[in-house]
């Protein structure tokens, strides 16, 4: 019995005209997760302690980073709490 040849890999295909599949579009899509802390201005941070983990492998040895990262988000709440403190914001 013949067995059939495997199929390619994802994002190959013998049809070069094919539509990209939904799977294919959430990959280049931005994860929400980073979009979010992008707009905190924490990006940077957040990747610099994501690239420790990766080459870590234990948040432990990445506490400057955690810290770094803690602390942006810290000044973040901070200045997002003023603003709705101070009269006249409008919370709708």
């Amino acid at each position: 019995m013949k067995q059939r040849p495997k199929s390619t890999s994802p994002g190959t295909s013998s049809t070069p005209s094919r539509p990209p599949s939904s799977e294919e579009e959430e990959e280049e899509a931005e994860d929400p997760l980073d979009a979010l802390i992008s707009r905190t201005g924490c990006a940077a941070q957040h990747r610099q302690l994501q690239e420790c983990m990766a080459a870590r492998r234990d948040w432990r040895h990445c506490q400057a980073q955690l810290r770094a990262f803690g602390q942006c988000m810290a000044r973040r709440q901070w200045v997002l709490g003023r603003q709705n403190s101070q009269p006249g914001w409008d919370h709708e």
